[in-house]
């Protein structure tokens, strides 16, 4: 089973002939996120030389591996080598550089961030990946108290919420789970809720 990070965390790694390497590592849920993420770190550390990443998302399977101006191929593969190495998905890793004024050579470059990569992940509490889907579950109002206990008994986050002539609540439940919240729910309140998927957006 695939594996992903618990939270978000950095380390940054020994000098390289006086370059800086700090790595971050944090769980996304998908690619969106995990740009948000470099992003971020742009915003932090604007006078960082460069910006290398790369991801690992699950559902759609996507793999993504930035070079941020170091030579192609010497940043990013190596970084997303560490996370296919590992089985790791729904992870983006961000290996941040200050030049110190010598230059790496390629294998050097792919030993740096390779390494700087793999030292963050050294570091990670890891979680299996539970796959996840998001349903919309539609209720009367006088159901309400039913379902948010049913909801609160299987653990299951209460979501969104939008009033109109009925409630309807959008949250996110593990794919596995599915039949058991449903039937769940249907108890509550007799059979008067719809469960059903969310619109993709």
């Amino acid at each position: 089973m695939a594996e992903t990070l618990v939270a978000r965390l950095c380390h940054e790694s020994d000098p390289t002939n006086g370059s800086r390497f700090i790595a971050t590592a944090a769980p996304v849920e998908g690619e969106s996120d995990a740009r948000a993420v470099v992003a971020a770190l742009r915003a932090e550390m604007p006078d960082a030389t460069h910006h290398c990443a790369a991801w690992r998302i699950a559902t759609p399977a996507i793999e993504r591996a930035a070079d941020d101006g170091e030579p192609s191929g010497s940043a990013g593969r190596p970084i997303l080598a560490q996370l296919t190495g590992r089985g790791l998905v729904d992870v983006v890793v961000v290996v941040t550089r200050y030049f110190g004024g010598t230059k790496l050579g390629v294998g050097g470059l792919v030993r740096a961030y390779g390494g700087a990569a793999g030292a963050v992940l050294d570091l990670a509490v890891l979680k299996p990946r539970v796959a996840m889907i998001t349903v919309e579950i539609e209720h009367t109002y006088p159901d309400g108290p039913g379902v948010e206990h049913a909801l609160a008994t299987l653990g299951v986050e209460p979501g969104d919420v939008l009033f109109g002539q009925s409630v309807v609540r959008t949250t996110k439940i593990a794919i596995a789970q599915r039949d058991g919240v449903e039937q769940a729910l249907r108890d509550a309140t007799s059979g008067r809720v719809t469960v059903r998927d969310a619109p993709s957006k």
